[in-house]
């Protein structure tokens, strides 16, 4: 009867997986040579069809990893072991004539985590199988040799400020190459190196979490959290990497306007036309972009009857403009406030409220030089015919409104007497007859009065009265 190959093991740090194969085998036709019946028996169990190899095992090379041997090999040397397969010939060389076994090079578990290969005994002068050929496995062992690395870092998350504590940011995950079925090489923890306290993360999810209260992006907008990953469930020995997540806090609506000074004040020329505009109030919003959108108000009537104020383009600051005619003569201030509000409220934080505020405006009317103004706007004056010259015809009156007893001068527009018939004393407005007059030539004289305030006369009108002399019979 023949024997069975047996593989010894040569332990290298690990240990065998004992499996066990039962396939039913025909028996070899005649024993020793001599012939016999063909007869079905079923093979024993083999005990060593798995074993282990440590990866990156940095012992003399070739190493013996096991042994093969048949009951048949009386050690004569007409025994030939060979072996095929994965690796064989390359990483695994069998010695033909012993049976042992060696591994030609370090193995990554990484790189290949097992080898298939068939051991078989052959006659060595025939090649005549001795036995069937068996399959085993070699299974590389895990080391830990890989630290763990982020592939998607580095990561980039945005949270609202102002959130609660436990808001989830970003999950983080970590890989580790090593076997996850062995030992703890790829059991992973994840700890915060850098972001404490703002920031922690849970050691077996990696989700990272706001860590206090009431995050103020207007105090810092931005932060930089480093996460580590450590093997070997996190204790002394295992390998780590780590990743950076950039943090942004995004704006909520938590900040009310605030204007800069209690009290604008302004000032605007009379003569100003509706629409003109008297000037700006800014107040201030530290928040971005529609939470930072205000509109403003006039509060007190006499200042919404005078002035319109109306939020500019950007929704920033309050354009203040005139919204009917002023008088310097009639008012010369008005004294109001002005209500800047969030157009925008977020409900959640009202407790931070409330969102407006509110400036005193004082807006001072300023003089516009005016032309002196006649006491009436014509004036119908009669002489007599043939009289002599310097007979007086009337007086005209005009004064400057802003200043009474500023001088005026008088005089006549040469278009409306071309003829030189009347004569205006300067000082008084008295007009006199130049010429006699012929009623049966001009029945009226129609004149016009031009008053001048002294010293002001780039501000004199074209024409500031109307004088109509008639001829009488």
């Amino acid at each position: 009867m023949w024997g069975l190959v047996r593989l010894l093991l040569a332990w290298l740090g690990g240990w065998g997986c004992m499996g066990r194969l039962a396939a039913p085998v025909r028996a070899w036709a005649g024993s020793r040579g001599r012939p016999g019946p063909a007869l079905l028996r079923t093979r024993r169990s083999w005990v060593w069809n798995q074993f282990f190899v440590i990866e990156e095992y940095a012992g003399p090379e070739p190493v013996l990893i096991g042994k093969l041997h048949s009951d048949v090999d009386r050690g004569e040397g007409r025994t030939k072991y060979l072996l095929t397969g994965e690796g064989a010939g390359t990483v695994f060389v069998i010695d033909e004539a012993t049976g042992n076994i060696h591994v030609t090079k370090s193995l990554d578990r990484e790189e290949k985590a097992q080898y298939v290969l068939l051991a078989q005994a052959v006659d060595r002068a025939s090649n005549r199988p001795l036995e069937p050929p068996s399959e085993f496995i070699i299974k590389v062992q895990d080391i830990n040799d890989n630290p763990p690395v982020f592939p998607l870092g580095p990561y980039h998350a945005t949270v609202p400020e102002m959130s609660n504590v436990g808001t989830s940011v970003i999950q983080v995950t970590a890989h580790d190459a090593d076997d996850p079925s062995y030992g703890n090489s790829a059991k992973l923890v994840y700890t915060v190196l850098d972001g404490l306290p703002f920031f922690s993360v849970d050691p077996q999810t990696g989700v990272v979490r706001t860590a206090i209260p009431n995050m103020d992006r207007e105090t810092q907008e931005e932060f930089l959290v480093v996460i580590q990953a450590k093997d070997m469930g996190g204790h002394m020995g295992g390998l780590s990497g780590s990743t950076t997540v950039t943090v942004t806090l995004s704006d909520v609506n938590d900040n009310p306007p605030k204007f800069p000074q209690s009290l604008y004040q302004f000032s605007v020329v009379e003569t100003a036309g509706p629409g003109t505009l008297v000037g700006r109030l800014q107040a201030q919003d530290p928040d971005l972009g529609d939470n930072a959108l205000m509109a403003y108000s006039i509060l007190d009537g006499e200042g919404s009857e005078a002035f319109s104020i109306s939020t500019d383009a950007q929704g920033q600051d309050g354009l203040l403009t005139v919204r009917k005619p002023l008088d310097f003569e009639t008012r010369r201030s008005y004294s109001f406030r002005v209500e800047a509000t969030n157009t925008l409220i977020d409900p959640a934080y009202l407790r931070r409220g409330p969102f407006k505020d509110v400036a005193s405006v004082r807006v001072t009317v300023q003089d516009a030089p005016e032309p002196p103004a006649f006491t009436q706007a014509a004036y119908h004056l009669a002489v007599m015919e043939n009289k002599s010259p310097g007979t007086l015809v009337g007086q005209v009156s005009a004064a400057d409104l802003d200043s009474p007893a500023s001088p005026i001068r008088y005089s006549i527009l040469p278009h409306s007497d071309p003829e030189h018939c009347f004569s205006i004393e300067p000082e008084d407005g008295t007009i006199r007859t130049a010429v006699p007059l012929d009623r049966e030539t001009h029945v009226w004289h129609n004149l016009t009065v031009l008053a001048t305030e002294l010293g002001e006369e780039s501000w004199a009108p074209e024409e500031a009265a109307s004088c109509w002399q008639r001829g009488c019979p």
